[in-house]
């Protein structure tokens, strides 16, 4: 009856400092996630002074750091963020990308997407976004500054911007991205 009780206890001491050793990761990790977007905000500015003032006049914006390799078949994936500029909220999501066609390369990209409304911010956040994609070439060196100029693309809820930051990605391919959020850091 004694053991009992001591394994009982000592289970639930184990899982409350496992459940706080959780929360310390997570806040890790999401000030990881925060670190990149912000560093990601300042490339997309040094490429093209503009867009900090689209991003200042938004309802709100989405931004993004990919890291991808292809070679026929085509992958990458990542972390950011979606941040409500009247609430200052900051929603956690990731992205991924696949494609297939002819290409080959390995890049580090950057998205940004700059929100015409609350809505469809809140339609970004809460439904995810899918989008198709067809030729793409970009090229880097991998400084600190800004390597080309961003490209600005229109989606439905606004401005899509995309800057790779290092590597080179060439070809024409047929893929799609995904956008949905973090359930664990949110």
């Amino acid at each position: 009856m004694k053991r009992r009780k001591l394994l009982v206890v000592g289970a639930s001491l184990a899982s409350l400092l496992a459940r706080g050793a959780y929360a310390q990761d997570n806040a890790a990790k999401q000030a990881e996630v925060s670190a990149k977007a912000k560093q990601a905000l300042e490339d997309f500015y040094k490429a093209d002074a503009e867009i900090k003032n689209a991003v200042g006049k938004a309802p709100g914006y989405a931004v993004f750091t990919t890291y991808g390799l292809s070679f026929g078949l085509g992958g990458a994936g990542g972390k950011g963020i979606a941040h409500d500029s009247k609430s200052k909220k900051d929603t956690y999501l990731d992205i991924a990308q696949a494609s297939a066609g002819l290409q080959i390369g390995a890049s580090d990209t950057r998205y940004l997407f700059v929100f015409k409304d609350a809505k469809s911010l809140a339609d970004f956040i809460d439904n995810g976004w899918d989008a198709s994609a067809g030729a793409a070439a970009g090229a880097g060196t991998g400084k600190d500054e800004a390597n080309i100029k961003a490209g600005a693309v229109a989606f439905s809820g606004g401005t899509a911007y995309v800057l790779t930051k290092a590597g080179l990605q060439a070809g024409v391919s047929l893929g799609g991205s995904k956008v949905w959020k973090d359930k664990d850091l949110n």
